[in-house]
């Protein structure tokens, strides 16, 4: 097993390369699909139907807009949680789609990214839906760990043979510092989860968002302490967005 860390569009991207299959642990944006074709085509000599499994952590448009995509083009197999309803679903869910994506323009924005089309579905087609401990479909030495709190169906990749974790959202570090993700629907789930982190043996965390490694136990409990005692909103973004807007 070989993991390639490659620069998406706004997030990190983590392909799993193994003698005959690929897994992306994410599903990365629609922006960077072509990129990603393009590596596992050009840069490992590999047709893309190797690529068996994409894993969408939660929905937000840089873990599962590439997924959306390439499910349409592709007809890949496309995993997620196991969990009620659609993250997305009814009116309210539909505004907060278009926040999101709106979000992942202005970080784009903030990183002087082109302007790219990041639509995408805000309802995916999973081929298959995961339980907390279960191994990822053909790639069984993987192991799906349910990690709510930045949105209610977060999970996490744990591969215990070589204690390398993949948080996707849940841990980000800017400038070198850890922060909570934005925005965090339930703060007591996300600090269960950052607890159930700490419990695990990872040597190697892979995150989405900034430099990964080793998070050691002081880190982590300090996270415990940043995150907030009320779930966050978007309003504050929106307001603050709208604020520069009017003064740029």
């Amino acid at each position: 097993m070989k993991i390639h860390q490659l620069e998406g569009y706004i997030q990190n991207i983590f392909l799993i390369e193994y003698p005959n299959k690929l897994l992306l642990l994410d599903g990365c944006c629609r922006a960077d699909v072509a990129m990603l074709k393009r590596f596992i085509c050009e840069q490992l000599a590999r047709p893309l139907s190797q690529l068996e499994l994409v894993m969408v952590t939660h929905m937000h448009p840089d873990h599962a807009g590439g997924a959306s995509y390439l499910q349409r083009r592709f007809k890949l197999s496309i995993a997620g949680a196991e969990h009620p309803g659609e993250w997305y679903q009814g009116i309210a869910g539909r505004c907060k789609h278009l926040v999101d994506l709106a979000l992942a323009h202005y970080v784009a924005k903030r990183h002087r990214r082109a302007k790219a089309n990041l639509w995408y579905s805000p309802k995916l087609n999973f081929t298959h839906r995961l339980k907390d401990g279960q191994g990822l479909p053909g790639f069984e030495d993987w192991l799906v760990y349910f990690t709510p709190g930045h949105t209610d169906r977060d999970l996490s990749l744990y591969h215990p043979a070589t204690k390398t974790l993949y948080v996707a959202d849940c841990i980000l570090r800017v400038k070198g510092s850890l922060i909570c993700p934005f925005p965090i629907s339930n703060p007591s789930l996300y600090r269960q989860s950052i607890e159930r982190f700490s419990q695990m043996q990872v040597d190697n965390y892979l995150l989405a968002h900034g430099e990964g490694g080793k998070i050691n136990q002081a880190e982590l409990s300090q996270l415990q302490q940043l995150c907030p005692e009320q779930a966050t909103s978007y309003k504050g973004f929106l307001g603050e967005l709208l604020r520069k807007r009017l003064t740029a």
